[in-house]
């Protein structure tokens, strides 16, 4: 076995290690704070969260990855604390995070999430609407219980990154119904959509650590620009990802006019291809959704073909990378402990590079 195999296997090893640890140590207090709701809002959080089906009966979903939950465990060790001082952290944050999915969820149109019905789709757009702004609400509450000076810095931070998420979820709307958004704007908007709260995921267990705010922000930056690969990963898969692992239809953005970062980036291009696209996508732009649901999938891939021969899906990843080297320079700022900085190292690999 060759080293750079070794390493592979190691960080896929520690990865598997640090999720399985934010889930058991986040889960129990994130399933208690769910319960805190008023029926029926706690059922139906419930089914979003995955630990129960339609019917109610007990499911085996886990809600995901946990992604943010590590890092907000992982991030007290940088401080030098335990990775428990940052479990109200890790359970505010989970709260936000899918808050802005059950929303997301019933704005953009989107009938699957996770492989299953989303939440509007069964109970309700407004079932939604109230459980995505008690979760909200919740993850100040729980922040702000521990009553240190530390937790009320942690509840500012998860507010400001909250209303950049919201921001750019505006921006995101917003941008569906214009001709043209440029790549920088595309940027500004994903990172307050996605950056922010991954920013504040791996700061945030470090506050409630005892971190300064010097350290804490490098980690934001550190987590924005993860964020940023994240998503122009999460960008390719939206528009060439295999359903199966989504768990989304296929073409899921082309189908939704998503001015995602390939679509942008394509389009920002010289050559036949963007003109090409250009003229198709202004026409689709004057279709009602109606008209562009009874798309055939060769109209779709006859669009992604066009991104993809314009340079859309060859900047996105070179875009991913580009943010992935520089989240790892800004932990270089950063006095901490070896194996965290590998294991925070392993965990940017994780959601940028393996994803691809």
């Amino acid at each position: 076995m060759t080293p750079a195999n070794q390493r592979t296997l190691v960080d896929n090893a520690s990865v598997k290690a640090l999720l399985a640890r934010g889930r058991k140590l986040a889960t129990p207090p994130l399933r208690a704070a769910v319960a805190r709701l008023a029926p029926p809002m706690d059922t139906v959080a419930s089914y979003h969260f995955g630990w129960i089906d339609a019917d109610g009966r007990p499911s085996e979903g886990d809600g995901g990855k946990a992604v943010r939950p590590a890092l907000a465990l992982l991030s007290a060790e940088v401080a030098g604390a335990e990775p428990e001082a940052g479990i109200p952290g890790a359970v505010a944050v989970e709260l936000v995070h899918n808050f802005s999915l059950l929303h997301d969820d019933l704005m953009d149109g989107d009938e699957q999430r996770r492989h299953r019905d989303t939440v509007w789709k069964v109970h309700g757009p407004a079932q939604a609407v109230l459980v995505g702004d008690a979760l909200f609400a919740l993850a100040n509450e729980i922040l702000l219980e521990q009553g240190t000076a530390e937790a009320s810095r942690a509840a500012r931070r998860l507010t400001r990154a909250t209303r950049r998420l919201i921001d750019g979820q505006a921006q995101d709307i917003s941008f569906e119904h214009r001709e043209q958004v440029t790549v920088q704007e595309c940027l500004e908007m994903e990172g307050n959509k996605t950056g922010a709260l991954l920013a504040c995921a791996v700061s945030i267990g470090a506050v409630l650590g005892g971190a300064d705010e010097e350290t804490a922000d490098f980690l934001e930056s550190y987590g924005h620009h993860v964020g940023l690969a994240f998503q122009a990963v999460d960008d390719i898969l939206g528009i060439w990802g295999d359903p199966d692992a989504t768990g989304k239809q296929t073409w899921s953005d082309l189908r939704q006019r998503k001015k995602s970062l390939p679509v942008v980036a394509a389009l920002a291009q010289d050559g036949p291809a963007a003109e090409r696209l250009g003229t198709l996508l202004r026409a689709d732009a004057g279709k009602s959704q109606a008209e562009f649901e009874d798309f055939d999938e060769d109209q779709f891939a006859a669009r992604a073909a066009l991104i993809e021969e314009a340079g859309g899906r060859e900047w996105t990843s070179q875009e991913a990378q580009r943010q992935y080297t520089s989240a790892l320079a800004a932990l270089d700022k950063i006095e901490m402990p070896d194996r965290v900085r590998e294991e925070l190292t392993a965990l940017a690999d994780f959601v940028v590079v393996r994803q691809r």
